[in-house]
C-alpha cells in the first residue's frame, strides 16, 4: 500500500511516523499516511507567511482562473473523489457523490466571488466644514489562516475554507481530521496542480496530517492571523479561549429540534425529517435530533415515522440504496449505544432500533427521554431521534430553543401565525 505524503512548502514529503485510517464498516486499514511534527508545521508557517507577500498580489484573474481549475479538476476526478470519501470514513456513496458535487460549486462560486470583492466609497460631509470630504473603504486579506476541518464532510468543508480564503488574497496551512487526511491530501494535489498549470511558482495552500493535540500548541502563533475550525464544541472553544489576537471562525456542534405542529402534512414532514435524522447516519451538526408533535396528531405521525424509519437501508455504505451508513468508528457507535440505554434506564421509551453491529447503529426512536438526558440535551451525532408531544405551540418553541447548541432548528405547518412565532 502506498503511503500518502504531506505537502509542506511546495513539495510532497515524508516522515519517520505513519498513521492508519481505518475503514469503519470493513474496519480494514485503507490508507496510511506519513505524519507531520511541529518541525513540519514550522516550516509550513514560514512557507506561507513569505508566499503570502506574493500571492496577495497577485491580479483578481488569477485567484479566479485558480478557482476555477480546482472545480473543474474535482469534477473530474468526482467519482474518484467519492470513492475515497466512502473508502475512508463510510459515509453513503449517494452522498458521497453529493458532497463532490457540493464542493465542485463551492470553488466555482469561490472563482466569481473573487471578482466581485469590492471597496466602498463614504459620505463625510455630515457636519459644517466637513464639505468634500469622503472616506474610502477597501478590504484586505489576512494573510496565513489555519483551517481545522472535520471528517464527516471531508471535501465539501475543505472547500469552505479554501475557496473564500484563496478568492480574497488569503493562504491557507490546512489540517484535515485525521480520519480523513486522504481526502485533504487529495485536495491539496488538485491545489497544487491547478496553481502550477497557471505558471505560479508557489502553492499557497499547505496540508499537514499532525494530531489535534498537535496543531492546538500553534493556534496562538503570531504567523496565523486567523483560524476557522469546524468541529466540536470542546475543541472549537479550547481554541478561542488560546486565542488573543487572532481573529477566530467556529462552526460547531448542534442538537436541532424540529417542530411539527398540527396544520403539518404528515407526509412531507416524516420524509423529511427521517432523512434528515438518519441519513449518513446522523453524522452532521444540524442532523434532526429533537422532535416535538402536536398531541392532536402525535398517533398518526407516530406510525407513519415508524414506518418509513422502517425503510431507510442500513449498512454497506457502497451499497446504493444506503442511507444509513458505519458510524466513524465503533467507539462513536458504543457511545451512543450507552446514552440510548441510559435513557430507556431512566424510564424513556425505546420505539425503534437501539441496536449496534459493530460501526453501524441501527435508526432509533426514543419517546419521552427526559430533558437532561444525553441523548436531548447533547449532541448525538448519530442516527438517533428523540419523540415527544405537546399541546402548547409558544411553549414547544421554548423547548426547542432552551439548548447550548445552535445551527439549526425546523417547524413543519401551514400556520403562518406559528411560523412567522417560531421564526
Amino acid at each position: 500500500m502506498e503511503i500518502q505524503k504531506f505537502l509542506v512548502k511546495n513539495e510532497w514529503s515524508a516522515s519517520d511516523k505513519i498513521t492508519e485510517i481505518v475503514n469503519p464498516y470493513t474496519n480494514q486499514i485503507v490508507k496510511k499516511v506519513y505524519k507531520t511534527g511541529s518541525e513540519h508545521i514550522n516550516q509550513s508557517l514560514n512557507y506561507l507567511s513569505s508566499v503570502y507577500a506574493k500571492y496577495k498580489k497577485e491580479p483578481v484573474y488569477v485567484k479566479a482562473e485558480l478557482l476555477e481549475k480546482i472545480s473543474k479538476k474535482i469534477s473530474e476526478r468526482k467519482e474518484e473523489l467519492a470513492l475515497l470519501m466512502t473508502t475512508e470514513m463510510g459515509k453513503p456513496i449517494k452522498f458521497s457523490r453529493i458532497e463532490i458535487e457540493r464542493a465542485v460549486l463551492v470553488f466555482k462560486l469561490g472563482a466569481e466571488e473573487a471578482k466581485r470583492i469590492q471597496g466602498e466609497v463614504i459620505n463625510l460631509d455630515l457636519l459644517k466644514g466637513s464639505e468634500n470630504k469622503f472616506g474610502v473603504i477597501r478590504r484586505f486579506p489576512v494573510g496565513v489562516i489555519l483551517a481545522i476541518t472535520p471528517w464527516n464532510f471531508p471535501v465539501n468543508l475543505v472547500a469552505h475554507k479554501l475557496s473564500p480564503a484563496l478568492a480574497s488574497g488569503n493562504v491557507v496551512l490546512l489540517k484535515p481530521a485525521s480520519a480523513t487526511l486522504s481526502c485533504g491530501i487529495e485536495i491539496g494535489k488538485i491545489v497544487k496542480e491547478s496553481a502550477e498549470e497557471l505558471g505560479l511558482d508557489y502553492c499557497p495552500v499547505n496540508v499537514i496530517t499532525s494530531s489535534g493535540s498537535e496543531i492546538e500548541s500553534f493556534v496562538a502563533d503570531p504567523r496565523v492571523k486567523m483560524i476557522s475550525f469546524t468541529g466540536s464544541p470542546v475543541v472549537g472553544w479550547n481554541i478561542k479561549r488560546k486565542t488573543a489576537t487572532q481573529k477566530v471562525s467556529l462552526e460547531l456542534g448542534g442538537n436541532a429540534g424540529v417542530i411539527v405542529d398540527e396544520s403539518a402534512d404528515l407526509i412531507n414532514a416524516v420524509s423529511k425529517i427521517v432523512l434528515g435524522a438518519f441519513g449518513q447516519a446522523g453524522q452532521s451538526c444540524i442532523s434532526v435530533q429533537r422532535v416535538f408533535v402536536h398531541k392532536n396528531i402525535y398517533d398518526e405521525f407516530e406510525k407513519i415515522l415508524l414506518e418509513e424509519t422502517k425503510k431507510v437501508i442500513t449498512g454497506n455504505p457502497f451499497e446504493e440504496d444506503t442511507v444509513n451508513g458505519p458510524m466513524i468508528n465503533e467507539t462513536e457507535a458504543s457511545r451512543i449505544d450507552r446514552w440510548v440505554n441510559e435513557a430507556v434506564a431512566n424510564n424513556a421509551k425505546l420505539l425503534l432500533g437501539g441496536k449496534r453491529t459493530g460501526a453501524v447503529y441501527e435508526p432509533t426512536i426514543i419517546v419521552n427521554a427526559g430533558k437532561n438526558a444525553n441523548v436531548n440535551s447533547k449532541e448525538v451525532f448519530a442516527p438517533v431521534m428523540t419523540l415527544k408531544s405537546f399541546d402548547d405551540f409558544k411553549k414547544a418553541v421554548e423547548e426547542v430553543d432552551d439548548s447550548d447548541f445552535g445551527l439549526q432548528t425546523g417547524i413543519f405547518s401551514h400556520n403562518l401565525e406559528n411560523a412567522l412565532y417560531a421564526y
